[in-house]
């Protein structure tokens, strides 16, 4: 359906605060970014902001899903690359934890939200637009034969909850690559351990 030109209009003022506070979130941090300071960069009146957000923590809510859903999106194309199911499961778990050493992310979805969100929430976020998907993979690669475990759901909890907390040490890590890359070991030999040995003409996790 076409959208009015109220519609669109309130869209791009939405639009203009998220870019605003994602810059200076990033930039100076939550804490340290007044309501006024985002109003100004996004060149809109405070009026404007409390008519798409309740206040600054509402922004940062919908920033961090934002951001999110960003890393959802280049899970999903760096498994769409690969040629099984079981590839793509383990190039969209990598994809993620890249995504995390990018500078924005980094800073207001590893370091800022935990504390002014609260991890509860964050993890909510972390699982619905990034890592929910997992399940959904873990119950065709079960359907498949491909995978033995009694519970996909629990599997991908855990998996997600693994995955969640790489990504806060990354957030503070002096080393973030090596870090990922330690990571990324440890999960693929988790999932390793659930996989029906000889499937997909790979060789089984050892």
């Amino acid at each position: 359906m076409t959208k009015t030109r109220r519609e669109e209009y309130s869209e791009s003022t939405r639009r203009a605060l998220l870019a605003a506070a994602r810059a200076l979130f990033a930039n100076q941090g939550y804490q340290a970014t007044g309501i006024e300071a985002v109003v100004r960069a996004a060149r809109l009146t405070r009026g404007a902001l409390y008519h798409h957000f309740e206040d600054k923590r509402a922004l940062l809510d919908a920033l961090v899903v934002e951001l999110q859903g960003e890393a959802s999106a280049k899970v999903r194309e760096r498994a769409l690359s690969k040629r099984s199911r079981w590839e793509s499961l383990e190039a969209g778990i990598e994809a993620y934890l890249e995504a995390c050493l990018e500078p924005a992310f980094r800073r207001i979805v590893l370091q800022d939200a935990p504390s002014a969100l609260g991890i509860a929430r964050c993890r909510e976020i972390d699982y619905a637009e990034a890592l929910g998907p997992m399940g959904a993979a873990l119950a065709r690669l079960k359907r498949d034969g491909e995978l033995k475990v009694e519970d996909t759901e629990l599997l991908a909890r855990m998996l997600a909850s693994m995955t969640w907390e790489v990504a806060l040490l990354l957030g503070d890590a002096e080393d973030p690559q090596t870090l990922r890359r330690h990571a990324q070991r440890i999960i693929k030999r988790v999932l390793g351990a659930f996989r029906v040995p000889g499937t997909a003409g790979v060789p089984p996790a050892s």
